[in-house]
């Protein structure tokens, strides 16, 4: 994204020294360092040590966490065009981020890797005590920034289609016009934010509805074509909002939110609790803590940001409904005739669905085969009557390295190998996986842990190598030897009286 005017000219923060620090400080840190993980291979076949499974900042932060540790045999693959890595800049269109501008985000503990290095690096420090919010698309640009400086060696335009067990290891079928067929690795990362377990939520109220009056906001959108037509969005949320917004701003004629609840999710109870404290403590909560404070979260709402909100109110033609929940939905001739729980019937030409993502791994065409053996909450945890959740009771039940457990010990024990690192680690390990504020930590976590595990895995060979290593620190000119003279030294017998 260009931003108006330009950077300061000869300040010490510009571009080109921002990068050059970022360099000295991997420098000075020594990062990263040599590969120490020992090589495997599979009938000849080479077997890497880790594949992650999306390039976007959560795949990138993964990379960059895992090379830092020394683990280097790793590949990182995306199925979008380099530019286009999650959601910045095809379904997301909110106009700025909601968090704050000062978050480290994937920074990983480098200063001169934060959006704030960067920003002021371009614009001074001046103009960013006046920025406000991020700009979403400027967020696009810092994280290609980000992959530049660090040398991230995305592959695009590779999808994994099936993730399959192979002796102690997992094979990875590809398809994408520069893919090999498939690939060996000894560990698989899901870095696939928002859907990585799921799939967009398809309300039963759509049916078999045609596709040319319908779509989630997940999905790409011709709002051009919506000029002079009447939009329903079902949805409150930030998603809701923006896609409002955008409808009404190409030129819609009408933009109607039914929204289900009573009132306006105002609170973002998260935004309450967030914590060092939080961040680290919360994967050791029993299990009606952990499911406590989430399903209080998933019932209360995040509000829609009140930028993006006031964005949409802007438009005159853009309307509130509460306490519409959709009865059902029918085609009419060319018209969408929409029926809700209190009796309201309204005509329409095209719905926009806000209704977020579902957590359900059996939903995953990489675990097709397997994912019924995966663990989930409602396997694990039943809840009291008042704090029921139907969604986050499908959320995996992970182990504390983000790894997916088997419901039924020996069913499917390769599922040790495969890490959840998105918006499926929630329910278990709180926001560390895909939100800006505690991504760092989670990248770290991850890290540490799989880097245990490998350890652990070829523990002998290390220990064999420690036994074998024989180069001397000491070369043998560094002393010489004597002879103790008995008759210059008082008996060791009246040593000390």
């Amino acid at each position: 994204m260009q931003k108006e005017g330009k950077a300061e000219e000869g300040q010490t923060g510009s571009l080109a020294a921002l990068e050059a620090r970022v360099r000295q400080d991997q420098q000075y840190l020594c990062r990263p360092p040599e590969n120490w993980v020992l090589p495997h291979d599979h009938g000849g076949e080479r077997v890497l040590d880790a594949v992650i499974i999306g390039g976007g900042m959560c795949g990138q932060l993964v990379w960059f966490a895992l090379t830092s540790g020394g683990m280097r045999n790793i590949r990182i693959l995306d199925r979008s065009p380099e530019g286009l890595e999650g959601p910045w800049m095809t379904y997301a269109r909110m106009e700025t981020l909601r968090s704050p501008k000062q978050l480290t985000g994937p920074a990983y503990g480098y200063g001169a890797l934060t959006f704030r290095a960067w920003y002021t690096a371009q614009y001074g420090e001046a103009d960013w005590e006046t920025l406000d919010k991020i700009p979403r698309p400027m967020w696009m640009d810092y994280l290609k920034w980000y992959r530049k400086v660090l040398d991230i060696p995305v592959e695009n335009g590779v999808a994994v289609k099936r993730i399959l067990p192979e002796g102690d290891y997992l094979r990875l079928e590809l398809a994408g016009a520069a893919a090999e067929q498939s690939l060996l690795t000894r560990k698989c990362i899901m870095a696939t934010g928002r859907e990585g377990t799921g799939h967009p939520q398809i309300p039963a109220f759509i049916g078999d509805l045609p596709r040319s009056h319908w779509a989630h906001t997940s999905e790409d959108i011709d709002f051009a074509a919506l000029k002079g037509k009447r939009v329903v969005v079902i949805g409150a949320g930030a998603s809701a909002v923006e896609n409002a917004a955008e409808a009404a701003e190409h030129g819609a004629k009408e933009v109607r939110h039914l929204i289900r609840r009573r009132e306006m999710p105002t609170i973002n109870k998260m935004m309450g609790i967030g914590s060092f404290g939080f961040t680290a403590g919360f994967a050791d909560l029993p299990d009606e803590w952990r499911w406590r404070f989430m399903q209080y979260s998933f019932a209360t709402q995040t509000p829609a940001p009140r930028g993006s909100t006031l964005r949409a109110s802007r438009n005159d033609n853009v309307y509130f409904h509460f306490g519409k929940g959709i009865e059902g939905v029918r085609l009419d001739g060319g018209e969408l005739v929409i029926d809700t729980v209190d009796g309201l019937r309204l005509a329409t030409d095209y719905i926009i669905l806000a209704t977020g993502f579902t957590t359900d791994p059996m939903a995953r065409t990489e675990l097709d085969g397997y994912a019924d053996k995966i663990e989930l909450w409602r396997d694990r945890y039943t809840p009291p009557a008042n704090e029921q959740n139907d969604d986050l009771a499908r959320f995996p039940y992970l182990n504390t390295d983000f790894t997916f457990r088997e419901r039924k010990a020996g069913e499917a024990p390769w599922l040790k190998h495969i890490y959840c690192f998105n918006y499926g680690a929630s329910a278990s390990l709180g926001k560390v996986s895909g939100d800006i504020p505690g991504i760092s930590e989670g990248a770290s976590w991850l890290a540490r842990a799989l880097a245990a595990t490998l350890y652990q895995e070829d523990v002998a060979a290390y220990f064999q190598g420690m036994i074998d290593y024989d180069k001397p620190e000491l070369q043998g000119d560094e002393w010489t030897a004597s002879e103790i003279d008995t008759d210059a030294v008082a008996p060791l017998s009246k040593v000390g009286g």
